[in-house]
């Protein structure tokens, strides 16, 4: 469980407003930088680890680009809570470890709010005004992904696992 502030959104944040174009050929703490900036300017200043970004729907949407998601776990973001994403972001953000959730988000939250995201309980705690946002859960396989950092992590620890494995059974046919 990550404790942070909202960051509250609307829809259609798309990928040029997460990871500009501008700045792509930079290196991602560059990119980072400047993420969200046409929608709000201080966003990549004053984002920090925990925090969470709640917003509408459609987020992600546009141009296939991994660096949106990993621009926001560069800065620091706990998670996305969103009414929907685009399916390629969604993928990206899980890929590179980043917790992205859908759910009514409709409720009370405002921007600056004290926040609490249960990844694994897939719930997120609104600690200033009270209540609790039931996330739509992830898939067991996905949490495990995401709990390893994403998925070049999750792909050497299992690798890793069978090469142990292997070197077990031909040491014990010794």
């Amino acid at each position: 469980m990550t404790t942070g502030r909202a960051f509250v959104y609307g829809d259609d944040i798309d990928t040029d407003q997460l990871a500009p174009g501008q700045y792509m050929a930079a290196p991602i703490e560059t990119l980072a930088a400047h993420c969200l900036e046409a929608v709000d300017p201080a966003f990549a200043s004053t984002v920090g680890p925990g925090d969470v970004i709640v917003a509408g729907r459609n987020f992600g949407m546009g141009s296939s680009r991994e660096q949106a998601a990993q621009a926001l776990k560069a800065l620091g973001v706990a998670g996305i809570v969103a009414r929907s994403f685009a399916g390629i972001f969604h993928r990206n953000a899980i890929n590179v470890g980043l917790p992205v959730f859908t759910a009514d988000v409709g409720g009370p939250i405002a921007a600056g709010d004290a926040v609490k995201l249960d990844v694994a309980g897939a719930c997120l705690v609104n600690e200033t005004r009270g209540g609790t946002i039931d996330l739509d859960p992830l898939p067991a396989f996905l949490l495990e992904l995401i709990n390893d950092g994403g998925l070049v992590p999750h792909l050497e620890k299992r690798f890793a696992k069978t090469r142990a494995d292997a070197r077990v059974q031909k040491e014990s046919r010794v």
